[in-house]
C-alpha cells in the first residue's frame, strides 16, 4: 500500500462519518448523503496530492453533492407529516436531545440551499466569506439566504411550538 493510499485511509477513517452528517443536515436524508460522503471522498482520492486543505475540499464537495442531488429530475422527496401526531414533551435529561431532533426537523422543511448555507454558517461555522467559497456563490447570496433560511426556520419553530401549545390546552 502507498503512503497515498494509508493516509487517504486514515482521513476516511477519521472523517466518514462527519462527512455523512454534514451531507444529511444538508439533504435530510440518509441514503443521499451517504452517497454524497462518498462522493466527496472519491474526488478527494483524485485530487489527494493537490488539494491543500483537504477536510475544507471533502465538506465542500459533500454539501454540493447533496444539494444536487436533490436538484435531479426523477428525485421525488418524501414529504414528512410531523405535524399528524403532536409530540409529547419527554421527561428526564433529554432537553438537549428533544432540540437537535426538533431543529433537525425543522431544517427538514427548509429548501435545500437556504438549509446548506444555515448548516455551513452556524453547524460548521463558517464565515460568509467560507461559506460562499465552498458554495461558489457571491457572499451578499449567502447573506440573503441566511437570512431568509433563518426567517424560515424561526417561523417552522414557532408553529410547533403553537401547535404542541394547542395540543396541551385542548
Amino acid at each position: 500500500m502507498s503512503d497515498k493510499d494509508a493516509e487517504f485511509r486514515e482521513f476516511v477513517t477519521a472523517r466518514l462519518d462527519s462527512l455523512r452528517a454534514l451531507a444529511f443536515l444538508t439533504c435530510g436524508d440518509w441514503q443521499v448523503a451517504e452517497d454524497a460522503a462518498v462522493t466527496a471522498l472519491s474526488k478527494l482520492y483524485g485530487r489527494w496530492n493537490r488539494v491543500d486543505n483537504r477536510e475544507a475540499y471533502a465538506r465542500t464537495i459533500a454539501v454540493r453533492a447533496a444539494i444536487d442531488e436533490t436538484r435531479r429530475p426523477w428525485w421525488r422527496r418524501e414529504q414528512s407529516h410531523g405535524d399528524a401526531l403532536p409530540e409529547m414533551p419527554v421527561d428526564g435529561g433529554h432537553h438537549a436531545v428533544d432540540e437537535r431532533l426538533r431543529i433537525q426537523q425543522a431544517l427538514s422543511r427548509l429548501p435545500a440551499k437556504l438549509r446548506a448555507v444555515l448548516v455551513l454558517r452556524f453547524l460548521e461555522e463558517m464565515s460568509v466569506q467560507e461559506t460562499a467559497a465552498a458554495l461558489r456563490w457571491p457572499e451578499g447570496t449567502v447573506k440573503a439566504y441566511t437570512s431568509r433560511g433563518l426567517e424560515a426556520l424561526r417561523q417552522i419553530l414557532d408553529e410547533r411550538r403553537e401547535g404542541r401549545r394547542a395540543f396541551r390546552n385542548g
